[in-house]
């Protein structure tokens, strides 16, 4: 009976899916369908005019990075900084979040190693545009390892306005930080400078509603565009990259989280899933860690998670706590280091770790933000999207199913932390999480 529900909640899960994102997918179908046609019988004008609509949406996905990161940063840390429960279990928050996060970004790092998922994609970038995105990285390395302790310096600008025209991410982040912290500590007088910040979040937010309303178009374009030039290959280069998530998730979801919780909480993992059950299956379905974030409070409210806890650290952790899109992103850039036949040294790969996690803590909780936000990394190694247009199609093809993965992840591990503070401090009623047969139906 137990395994019938779980199947019925799975399918549920893939119709929402479906439901929610069908142009989505028509999108895709319809561009392997039209590059089918156009490998077998070139047509240069309607070529040129998908890699047109294409290079438009990594534009606009480029265009929102730079407001979105800061509002969100500025956000995040003045709901905070002050407040009283920080002292309490805010910094065990932080604490935790940062473990399963690293822990993500080490199983993506070690799983992309292993198996190059890039290599398989490699023979269909030019050689020329390989060569340039080689050097360009060869020139940011040698910059930054020449003069380490200047990189670190840099990350302090200078003057924050010219970091902002050079769009020098970690400039900005470093300054938006520190301005954010200053904001939590000077008391009312920020309020207009915060209100100021919800509004360009909120606008953001919008635009970024908009962005992905011209998803289908943009993921039709670049699907089409790439199977025209590189034929049904393509999904058989970009399988191996699938794989590495697929496993990667396994491992977060099945490995860490249950070792996380055994060694922080006397929480089993088992009862929790069972608790946040149908939060799980709607964030696969919907692929939105803040659309679903209703549902997950209450899904722990109502199965003996205390409200003090989770109404604090859920709404935080929806909107920080991204080990799953931490994972996408450092599987995706080695992915496309890989393609490009850019070298991995140790030194690239610990500084592609560490702005994915600075790149996925500033994701919005919304569908497709884990792609957006990789422009961050990008930018650390010296490259930007629209380097790397043939491969981000690989990317964009299976987009909307590692976006649904991800964010099952995501939404699991805020549960997994909340569940474990709320142990920490005797805030769950234990006779109610342990009974899944009490439990109340999440309307």
């Amino acid at each position: 009976m137990k395994d019938s529900k779980i199947q019925m909640q799975i399918l549920i899960a893939l119709g929402l899916g479906l439901k929610r994102n069908w142009h989505i997918f028509f999108g895709i179908l319809a561009g392997v369908f039209v590059g089918i046609f156009l490998h077998s019988h070139p047509y240069p004008i309607v070529a040129t005019l998908l890699n047109f609509i294409g290079q438009v949406f990594i534009r606009l996905i480029q265009m929102i990075v730079i407001p979105l990161v800061v509002s969100a940063i500025v956000i995040g840390i003045t709901s905070i900084g002050d407040n009283k429960q920080l002292g309490k279990f805010g910094t065990k928050m932080v604490v935790y979040y940062g473990i399963i996060t690293v822990a993500a970004v080490i199983i993506g790092t070690i799983l992309a190693l292993v198996f190059k998922p890039g290599l398989g994609a490699a023979h269909h970038i030019a050689a020329t545009t390989a060569s340039k995105v080689q050097a360009s990285v060869a020139a940011a390395m040698a910059q930054q390892q020449g003069h380490l302790l200047n990189m670190f310096l840099d990350f302090i600008p200078s003057n924050p306005l010219n970091a902002l025209a050079h769009g020098n991410m970690v400039a900005i982040i470093v300054f938006v930080l520190i301005f954010a912290v200053a904001l939590s500590k000077v008391g009312d007088v920020s309020r207009p400078i915060v209100s100021f910040f919800e509004s360009v979040f909120a606008a953001t937010m919008k635009i970024t509603d908009w962005i992905m309303f011209l998803a289908a178009p943009g993921v039709f374009a670049l699907t089409a565009s790439a199977v025209s030039s590189f034929g049904m290959d393509i999904f058989a280069s970009i399988s191996k990259y699938l794989m590495v998530l697929a496993i990667g998730f396994f491992i977060q979801m099945f490995v860490v989280y249950p070792i996380f919780l055994k060694c922080f909480s006397k929480v089993s993992i088992w009862m929790l899933y069972s608790a946040i059950a149908e939060a799980m299956m709607v964030a696969f379905g919907t692929a939105s860690s803040s659309a679903t974030l209703p549902l997950t409070i209450a899904c722990c409210e109502k199965r003996g998670i205390s409200h003090k806890i989770s109404s604090f650290v859920l709404p935080l952790g929806a909107t920080l706590n991204m080990d799953g899109t931490a994972l996408l992103q450092v599987v995706a850039v080695i992915f496309l280091a890989q393609a490009y036949g850019v070298p991995l040294d140790p030194f690239l790969l610990i500084q592609i770790g560490l702005l994915a996690i600075v790149a996925s803590s500033t994701s919005a909780g919304i569908s497709g933000a884990g792609l957006i936000t990789i422009a961050l990394i990008l930018n650390g190694m010296g490259l930007s999207p629209e380097q790397l247009v043939a491969g981000f199609a690989f990317l964009f093809t299976i987009e909307r199913v590692t976006d649904m993965m991800r964010t099952l992840v995501n939404v699991t591990s805020d549960a997994v932390v909340v569940a474990a503070i709320a142990d920490n401090e005797n805030e769950i009623n234990y006779d109610l999480f342990n009974n899944p047969e009490a439990y109340e139906e999440i309307a």
